[in-house]
């Protein structure tokens, strides 16, 4: 009877028509079973156009259908027919039941049908999102990401997309096509990590709106959906799901490149240890060599020339130079490939150590006065004498050499707590900003030199379970200071006399 009806009409217009369509052919079946068929029998057929009607084109067109139908019956097959009177009351009843029961089928079925196609809808987007989120498992680049995401919006929702990502420094930038968008607001919802939306004067339109990519509770990107406000807001769920799914392929090729990178690193240190302590290896022994005949022409009986005694004494200061640098490169290889630096701890006095590191510089220290502050009731500390007694020379070495001529320079200690504070200081230009020169290889750039003591008094002084700092006082110059555990020293038993 109605089967002629389409599926679907998208503007109301066509809706409300092919509901007038459907009475007017209900009509046209039932007329010639008008005298073969009581009216109250051709009601049902009218109730099963409201029904199917209500079934394909909603609830509105479905309500016209109930009272048309009414009137439409009432016009052609209720006596006095091809007018709207009525000669029996008892039709009046019958026209109650019959609207009563065609508005409630008819609102009834819309709703059942609304909500089946709204379960079909969310049934393609679920499907189709398990599909999306597989295609991103396997992307390897943010452009793939880009394109996969653009292409997914555009075929499901028509909807036009685009994808803010951070850059190196943390500024974000359009991944491929430049959107016609707005970087402040994409860049206020990266970082406060909840949508923004900019719609236009009446909130209705056109619009757009920014959707954080967030995975594992941060901000990996931004995705901008251009649409108008309806869409915007209808289509929210799905927008939701898909900027959480870019944002985790986002998050994953982020971590997949800070572990490259990592991993790259390490390699590269761990070849550039093995290189260091190879070449140092094998510099040793000529050095050795070199460094004793160096000895050997400064020292000669009855003594050089004095041009070529120069000559000798400044190759044996080069020699024992180049001698220390190796010796600093192969502790340092060791120390990175996690063994060599086991401190030989015994309980001993800590003035004794600086005494020895002061001695150790010998006339590297003729143009400065060490002052030299230490508590006497400090007690026995737990060390390697001969580390520390590095650690002290290096940092005396580096106080010299980047202080003012004639300046000072102190050595103090103090306790605190469970443990013993040492610290180095002069007057100089101080520590550069932003540069670490605990890292190996890490220079000022003041004076010439390798890099490696302050990293290897480091890895000296966190072997004995402290840390090692730096710091630009600010009274001026520079300080270093470490510090050591306490500890309990043992109790010695006086001698019976």
């Amino acid at each position: 009877m109605t089967s002629n009806l389409p599926a679907a009409c998208t503007r109301p217009a066509c809706s409300y028509a092919a509901a007038v369509l459907a009475c007017l052919v209900t009509v046209g079946l039932a007329w010639p079973l008008a005298d073969w068929i009581d009216p109250a029998n051709l009601v049902m057929l009218f109730l099963l156009t409201v029904f199917l009607v209500a079934l394909r084109l909603g609830s509105r067109p479905a309500l016209l259908a109930a009272v048309l139908n009414v009137l439409l019956f009432d016009f052609f097959f209720v006596p006095p027919r091809l007018t709207l009177a009525v000669d029996d009351v008892q039709y009046l009843i019958t026209f109650f039941v019959m609207l009563a029961v065609a508005i409630v089928t008819g609102q009834l079925t819309a709703r059942m049908s609304q909500q089946a196609r709204e379960a079909v809808l969310r049934e393609r987007q679920a499907h189709a999102l398990y599909e999306m989120a597989r295609d991103l498992a396997g992307t390897f680049s943010v452009k793939q990401l880009a394109e996969l995401t653009r292409s997914f919006l555009r075929q499901t929702a028509g909807i036009e997309s685009h994808l803010w990502l951070p850059d190196s420094r943390g500024r974000l930038r359009a991944e491929g096509q430049s959107p016609d968008g707005d970087v402040k607001l994409a860049t206020r919802a990266y970082e406060r990590g909840e949508p923004v939306e900019r719609l236009g004067p009446t909130g209705a339109g056109p619009g757009t709106a920014f959707l954080p990519m967030t995975a594992s509770g941060r901000s990996f990107g931004v995705l901008q959906i251009d649409a108008d406000v309806e869409t915007l807001r209808r289509e929210r769920p799905l927008l939701t799901a898909v900027a959480s799914l870019a944002g985790i392929a986002a998050g994953r090729l982020h971590y997949a490149e800070v572990a490259q990178a990592t991993q790259v690193g390490m390699e590269s240190e761990r070849l550039r240890n093995t290189v260091l302590a190879s070449l140092s290896h094998d510099l040793r022994t000529p050095l050795t060599a070199l460094v004793g005949l160096a000895d050997t022409l400064a020292l000669a009986q009855p003594p050089l020339p004095p041009p070529h005694g120069e000559t000798a004494q400044a190759l044996r200061n080069q020699a024992a130079g180049l001698a220390k640098m190796v010796n600093n490169l192969l502790d340092l290889a060791r120390l990175a490939a996690g063994g060599g630096m086991a401190p030989r701890k015994e309980w001993q006095a800590l003035d004794e150590v600086v005494a020895c590191a002061i001695e150790q510089l010998g006339t590297a220290l003729d143009a400065h006065a060490v002052e030299i502050d230490l508590p006497e009731d400090l007690p026995l500390l737990e060390f390697d004498a001969v580390l520390l007694e590095r650690v002290l020379a290096n940092l005396l070495d580096n106080a010299a050499k980047h202080a003012v001529p004639g300046s000072a320079i102190w050595v103090a200690a103090r306790c605190l707590d469970d443990r013993v504070e040492v610290t180095v200081s002069n007057e100089g230009p101080g520590f550069p900003a932003g540069l670490d020169l605990t890292m190996p290889f890490a220079r000022g750039g003041l004076r010439a030199g390798y890099g490696l003591g302050l990293a290897i008094s480091r890895a000296i002084v966190e072997a004995h379970g402290g840390r090692l700092q730096l710091e630009n006082p600010p009274e001026g110059g520079a300080r270093v200071r470490f510090d050591l555990p306490l500890g309990k020293p043992p109790v010695l038993e006086e001698e019976a006399a």
